[in-house]
């Protein structure tokens, strides 16, 4: 008896010192953290100490035990609320409040496991046959029943809670994101003791142990969302809820109510010290020792773009492909055309065109037009890059009806690259690295056809031929066709390619990725809104070179990832059966 009424009143001691952390002074939700927290622990010692210790019977052992098991749990609660205030902790404040929590439930532990009937039977005969259920009949053992698996139920809840967060944590894939690697479904079991476990919504936790290097698949909250307090309270919530649910129901929602993807599942594929760059589906990278970019050879085991070439087996449990045989085939041509572009011929090309379509009007250009047509004939919206060859017969009639304005703007359009150029190569490529030169081509391809466009357009339009009939112009349909072919890869584009990461500072010295911080890829690089993508899409240049360069839709922000966000590495595939494994 002596040894349980110790142990009691070590957790009783802990218990009150943990409700004394949680005392808040604000009006919101967490002013409850403190009361909450000491009623539950006022009640534990009413009903074990003055109710068991003193006048023992079967309803206050029952009560006792049953209030020590949810003891953690109650003052998880607690912690959670009070957490949830609009003033923040300190790291201190957390800390001191954590050990309370650790203390008492160490102490609320070994309390029960002397409680147990095989402890009691030594320290407490008498109290030992209150560990034997009671036999009911009828409805009332119904009901006992059911209570019982109730209990069971969140008292397993809140213990698997505690076990994902600190040791093991199972997944379940819900994108095609890391095709081959993991497809829809796959069930996979996260390790998080080595990447340094924290306490819910504190800093507090165990050191990271683990060394990610390049390849390693982890687990990571998703940098897109907000991070706050608010968001960490409503992402713990949305967790215990849908375990509580058997996963039916889905708290942790954006604000359009669509379910969050986070945490993600993705490939290290970065690493700090290092400065990347992709073209043509190749990752380049660079550091501090090694100055000149070099492609990443591991990259290139993990990358898919072509899932059409996989075996049939694996092709059987993929459900989207990006992109046909026909397609991947005809993109690498582009690609090849592309970095062999002849720039000298291009000038020649462009000069011809501008030219042309002077002497077709029979409005030249005047040098005080010039300025202001570069500046304000078309809007960025105007120069997106699809707009402009779809719209390819109305840009012209309005650059005709400008007259000589929209014959500056046209010269300008089509020209003035060319010297603007002259100062950006380096190494022999303009923009100085392989992303800005084969962007740079890619404008100038665009610019071709569009120019071009616009100079048949102005033909037919002299020989009086009705818009109806343009299609039976043969150079027209021609210039459509590689119109398609351009808008095909333009759609590939922030998928296949990536600027220099991090982004050179001003003085175009480079950065390179922080110590403790990573970037991450997922394998199927078609299918995969990742480390190098935000979630908007807004109109950017194409070429930073050409001051009348066109536009396209990008969502390309590429950032990487500190060791904080990251929740664990993953490990082992324990389903579906004829693919339980250890990951590569």
């Amino acid at each position: 008896m002596g040894v349980l009424k110790k142990l009691f009143l070590i957790d009783a001691a802990f218990a009150l010192l943990f409700s004394i952390a949680n005392i808040y002074f604000g009006l919101d939700a967490a002013l409850f953290a403190f009361p909450l927290s000491l009623a539950f622990n006022a009640l534990l010692v009413f009903e074990f100490y003055f109710r068991l210790l003193k006048n023992p019977s079967r309803l206050s052992f029952s009560a006792s035990k049953k209030l020590l098991q949810y003891q953690p749990f109650a003052h998880l609660i607690a912690f959670i609320l009070r957490r949830a205030g609009k003033s923040e902790s300190s790291f201190a404040y957390d800390a001191i409040s954590v050990f309370f929590w650790l203390a008492s439930f160490a102490a609320s532990f070994a309390v029960l496991r002397l409680l147990s009937e095989k402890s009691l039977s030594k320290i407490q005969p008498e109290w030992a046959g209150f560990c034997k259920a009671k036999k009911r009949k009828g409805a009332l053992w119904l009901g006992f029943e059911l209570l019982d698996w109730a209990d069971a139920l969140v008292q397993a809840v809140f213990m698997v809670l505690l076990f994902q967060i600190f040791f093991f944590q199972f997944y379940k894939i819900p994108s095609e994101s890391m095709v081959s690697e993991l497809l829809i479904r796959d069930r996979l079991m996260v390790s998080k003791i080595t990447s340094g476990p924290k306490f819910p919504l504190t800093k507090v936790g165990l050191p990271a142990l683990k060394k990610y290097k390049r390849g390693d698949i982890v687990v990571f909250r998703n940098p897109h969302y907000s991070s706050g307090r608010k968001e960490e309270v409503k992402s713990v919530i949305s967790e215990l809820v849908y375990m509580l649910t058997f996963t039916t129901v889905n708290l942790n929602v954006d604000q359009n109510g669509q379910v969050k993807a986070d945490p993600l599942v993705k490939r290290l594929a970065g690493v700090p010290g290092e400065q990347l760059m992709m073209v043509n589906g190749v990752l380049y990278s660079r550091t501090k020792d090694s100055p000149q970019f070099k492609p990443v050879a591991e990259d290139a085991r993990w990358a898919n773009y072509n899932l059409n070439e996989k075996g049939p087996a694996l092709k059987k449990m993929i459900q989207e492909f990006p992109i046909s045989q026909e397609g991947y085939e005809e993109m690498l041509a582009f690609e090849s055309e592309r970095d062999s572009m002849d720039i000298e011929a291009a000038k020649k090309e462009c000069r011809a065109v501008a030219d042309g379509f002077e002497r077709l009007s029979g409005t030249p250009a005047a040098p005080s037009a010039l300025s202001k047509a570069a500046k304000g004939f078309l809007s960025k919206e105007e120069l997106f890059e699809f707009h402009l060859m779809r719209e390819n017969y109305s840009l012209t009639a309005k650059i005709v009806n400008a007259g000589q304005l929209g014959a500056a703007w046209f010269k300008a359009f089509m020209t003035d690259w060319i010297e603007e150029s002259e100062g950006s190569v380096s190494d022999g490529l303009y923009g100085g690295d392989l992303y800005s030169d084969s962007n740079f081509r890619l404008n100038l391809m665009i610019k071709l056809c569009v120019g071009k466009l616009v100079l048949e357009n102005r033909r037919l339009m002299l020989k009086g031929v009705s818009f109806s009939d343009y299609g039976q112009s043969g150079e027209r349909r021609l210039l459509l066709e590689r119109a398609q072919l351009l808008q095909s890869y333009i759609n590939y584009l922030d998928r296949r390619n990536m600027p220099v990461f991090p982004a050179n500072s001003a003085d175009g010295s480079p950065n390179y990725i922080p110590q403790n911080c990573w970037f991450m890829m997922g394998d199927n690089r078609f299918n995969s809104l990742d480390m190098r993508h935000s979630y908007e899409e807004r109109l950017e240049p194409l070429s930073a070179i050409d001051p009348h360069t066109v536009y396209y839709y990008s969502n390309m922000e590429p950032q990487f990832v500190s060791g904080e966000k990251i929740l664990g590495t993953t490990e082992f595939r324990f389903w579906p059966k004829g693919r339980i494994g250890f990951l590569r």
